[in-house]
């Protein structure tokens, strides 16, 4: 019997990986975002992984570090979330407000709620929730 050979291939082939510039933006822009959405420093290192409260600190005072994959992506779908409220409000206020807002179509519970249960995922469900709302999909 033979085998074919196969060539090794990246996750999503095709698709850009996030440059450490990049990655270094989305760290600086994050920490904006969750002070206009007023979250305290344990919710903003749960959003991030459990990111050590050391680490948070430093990326507060604008020094970044090594960031991995999951942080990355991470943060890129907190941007899309922001990106998604922005449609949808005209006010930013409102959108940043609304992440602690009760949401029927969320079991009554908060979009902050879902996102502080810690998975990637339930900061991935938040997105495809708001791109579904304002028919970005």
């Amino acid at each position: 019997m033979e085998f074919a050979i196969v060539e090794p291939t990246g996750a999503r082939p095709g698709t850009a990986a996030i440059t450490d510039e990049e990655a270094a933006a989305l760290a600086r822009a994050t920490v904006n975002l969750f002070g206009v959405w007023g979250l305290s420093d344990q919710e903003a290192r749960v959003l991030l992984g459990d990111m050590p409260a050391r680490t948070w600190a430093r990326w507060k005072k604008k020094d970044i570090g090594r960031i991995d994959r999951d942080l990355r992506t991470r943060m890129a779908m907190l941007m899309g979330i922001h990106k998604g409220l922005r449609y949808l409000f005209r006010d930013p206020a409102r959108g940043y407000a609304w992440i602690r807002k009760p949401n029927a179509a969320l079991g009554g519970v908060s979009a902050l709620d879902v996102m502080m249960r810690g998975e990637i995922m339930d900061i991935a469900d938040i997105r495809s929730y708001l791109d579904a709302e304002r028919g970005g999909w």
